[in-house]
């Protein structure tokens, strides 16, 4: 029933340098948890998970064990609540974002269930399934083509937007909304269809940003050149690094689900799988 609690029963005096971090009341709370479900102590054990989680934030064991009890026990929205936290800190977990599919056709929430199945790529041992859930529930995994530049979203005629500190690389999305990196800030800016500006994201993980490339999923990609990295940037605007020790990343460009990348350092250009 849960994917990691067995592989945790064996592995408990041998974890990562990730799970050395992680304080020794959550890491109890966790094995406990584990204990409880073994017993068939399910609320006990979502407590104990519960517990372990508000000591240490990030814990996705725990998060991704909290919510595959609430689904056993039909909690479906209590359940995708809680996967979200897991695809927050990892985006790239496949089966995660087939669970938040199939917890979204549980809610018939048709339109998410096709958002995240559009998420897994043909390489996952989970794409198959996904294709198997969608038969199910008879809808696409194919998002329709998203239009750009739409007068609706943005404005349709020659202007200027001033009063931006060296801006570089720009992108938009699907909102019409306009993302701009600005090198010597570090910051990632946000100007509205209306043309209101806000702070998208200023991180330490933002160094010198230099192109800036989006997604059909609404993800935006920054090169940063004075970190030698590229940073991807979720809708909420959760950021992570997605692709490191890259010799001065420059021009960024997305074509279905590769990133490409142009490396000034190395005279290449790299293709990325997302």
């Amino acid at each position: 029933m849960l994917k990691k609690i067995f592989a945790t029963i064996l592995l408990l005096f041998s974890m990562s340098v990730y799970a050395a971090e992680i304080p020794v009341d959550a890491k109890l709370d966790y094995n406990q948890g584990i204990d409880f479900y073994k017993l068939g102590m399910y609320e006990r054990a979502i407590e104990s998970f519960r517990s372990a989680i508000r000591t240490y934030p990030d814990y996705i064991d725990a998060y991704y064990n909290l919510a595959t009890i609430l689904e056993y026990l039909k909690q479906y929205a209590e359940a995708l609540s809680i996967y979200k936290q897991v695809y927050l800190r990892n985006p790239n977990d496949y089966e995660v974002i087939y669970k938040l599919a199939l917890m979204s056709s549980k809610l018939e929430d048709y339109t998410k269930t096709t958002e995240y199945l559009s998420l897994i790529p043909p390489s996952s041992s989970y794409y198959q399934r996904g294709q198997e859930l969608a038969e199910s529930v008879k809808i696409s995994t194919t998002l329709p083509p998203q239009k750009t530049n739409a007068p609706s979203k943005i404005a349709d005629k020659s202007g200027i937007y001033e009063n931006i500190l060296s801006p570089t690389g720009i992108t938009t999305d699907a909102q019409g909304n306009i993302y701009v990196a600005t090198f010597s800030d570090n910051t990632i800016l946000k100007i509205t269809p209306e043309g209101k500006r806000i702070v998208f994201l200023k991180s330490t993980l933002i160094s010198g940003p230099i192109s800036l490339a989006s997604d059909y999923a609404g993800n935006i990609y920054v090169s940063n050149y004075n970190t030698n990295n590229v940073v991807k940037i979720t809708p909420q605007g959760v950021a992570s690094v997605l692709v490191s020790k890259i010799d001065k990343p420059y021009g960024l460009h997305v074509e279905g689900n590769m990133l490409f990348i142009t490396c000034q350092g190395s005279n290449s250009i790299l293709r990325q799988k997302l």
